[in-house]
């Protein structure tokens, strides 16, 4: 099937940014929150971002114009029943996960399209929320969506090659890049980059070396654009534990065990960028 008409479900930091993305490709683009609040913030971050855009030159007024005619807000899963292609992107939590695609596949239309931007639960698990498990799939998207030009599509056992084709075809219609991945926890990125991040955590635990020359290493020594622990805190803590636990639950491997101190630190309510405080002071610019 042709996807003309998308919703998504979550306003939030992700949510925001595939709706941006979705309209500023041309398409009719509808996006859900809980609250007209939160609603609000959402779609006005969208409005900050683009603005930001137009007085840099990267886009015009008129471009910015268009796009926000695209958007329409709604604190009504309803609203979305005539899209065609509906993207998840609520908080990773498969009770709510299985409230609002539940909801939605009751209100949608038959042959439309449940996608989730889940980075670590089970695609197969979340389609069985719904009666369209050869119509759902994962599109994971990257933070911050606008400018990250990658999109891991992700199969189930039960996913239709059109479906496979006509989500695909819309990832490159929004000026995404299109990797496959079968479903499984972390996928192709965060199942590399989570252990990764977790060992520079051990390598500042055992105090092996300190943050500044752990991050430097990385970035000097192997060209990367920010220190492991940077990222850690760009992320967020908490986001890193839970990925990080849902790994190692399903694979029983050391190398996907929380380290203490981050379990520690996400206790302690910090959280990094999104809380001001992680391995970095964030109340600074740059962070200190």
């Amino acid at each position: 099937m042709e996807i003309q008409k998308v919703g998504v479900v979550g306003c939030g930091l992700m949510g925001s940014g595939i709706a941006q993305v979705s309209a500023q490709a041309g398409f009719p683009t509808v996006v859900r929150e809980v609250t007209a609040e939160l609603l609000e913030k959402g779609l006005g971050s969208i409005r900050k971002f683009l603005q930001g855009g137009v007085e840099k030159g990267k886009m015009s007024a008129g471009d910015m114009e268009k796009t926000v005619a695209n958007l329409k807000g709604t604190t009504r899963l309803e609203d979305l029943a005539d899209c065609d292609l509906v993207v998840e992107a609520v908080s990773e939590s498969l009770a709510l996960k299985r409230e609002v695609l539940g909801t939605l596949d009751r209100a949608g239309k038959r042959e439309a399209i449940f996608a989730s931007n889940t980075s670590s639960l089970s695609i197969t698990e979340m389609s069985t929320f719904t009666q369209r498990a050869d119509r759902f799939l994962g599109l994971h998207f990257f933070n911050p969506v606008p400018l990250m030009k990658l999109v891991e599509v992700v199969r189930t056992l039960s996913t239709s090659d059109s479906t496979y084709k006509a989500a695909s075809e819309w990832c490159r219609a929004i000026g995404k890049t299109v990797v496959t991945t079968g479903d499984t926890p972390g996928f192709v990125v965060n199942r590399l980059l989570v252990p990764y991040m977790l060992d520079a955590i051990r390598v500042y635990e055992q105090g092996l070396a300190s943050r500044d020359d752990i991050d430097s290493a990385m970035k000097l020594g192997c060209g990367y654009p920010m220190g492991p622990l940077f990222l850690t805190d760009y992320v967020g803590l908490d986001t890193t534990f839970s990925i990080a636990e849902i790994m190692f639950n399903e694979f029983k491997e050391p190398r996907f065990a929380p380290p203490t101190l981050l379990k520690r630190m996400v206790l302690a309510g910090r959280h990094g960028r999104k809380t001001g405080r992680g391995f970095y002071d964030w109340s600074t610019n740059p962070p200190s």
